[in-house]
């Protein structure tokens, strides 16, 4: 376990405490599986972006707040320079960096996401979150699984869908795949 997601899991755990809930009671309010919270609380499974979303929802923080330690404060707008965003690693195929986590109080949050091949074939690893994804291929191709559907996309391709409906994607082919993710 990186220190990263361990500062992770000390944030989550010591707002749990100072909202007095326990792991269970709050994997009841956010309606996951208390076994699979514990696995994500115990750090023996990371958790997936979508749930430090709905965490930093329900504890009415900024996930930069879960992700950084650090509250945002511009509420004008922020930029982030290539190659200065934060790189949140949450899923061993996967590589998110968070493009506005200086921006306070965002309705949205964007990520460019890098997703390596994988040679095995096998089942989608799907999650659900709440409110609503847009997907954009910059490079490489994407084929995604949306609510039992599987679509390919490439290049200047996007998707928009509800992200409450079991969704993942994977890089086609030999080369990894880059996308705009916009989490609403």
């Amino acid at each position: 376990m990186t220190s990263n997601i361990k500062d992770i899991i000390q944030r989550v755990e010591v707002l749990r405490e100072i909202a007095d809930i326990s792991a269970e009671t709050l994997a009841h309010h956010l309606g996951f599986d208390k076994e699979e919270y514990r696995q994500w609380e115990s750090g023996t499974v990371d958790f997936p972006v979508g749930v430090l979303i709905k965490i930093a929802d329900y504890f009415n923080v900024d996930l930069a707040d879960l992700m950084q330690g650090a509250s945002s404060r511009l509420k004008t707008y922020c930029v982030t320079r290539a190659g200065e965003a934060p790189e949140v690693s949450r899923r061993p195929m996967y590589s998110y960096w968070n493009l506005a986590y200086t921006f306070h109080r965002k309705k949205a949050e964007p990520f460019l996401v890098v997703v390596q091949p994988d040679t095995a074939v096998k089942p989608f690893a799907l999650n659900t979150h709440s409110g609503q994804e847009f997907d954009y291929v910059l490079e490489g191709k994407i084929q995604i699984s949306v609510g039992g559907h599987e679509i390919e996309l490439g290049p200047g391709d996007s998707i928009y869908y509800d992200s409450q409906e079991p969704h993942g994607m994977r890089a086609v082919g030999e080369a990894s795949a880059t996308f705009l993710a916009i989490v609403f």
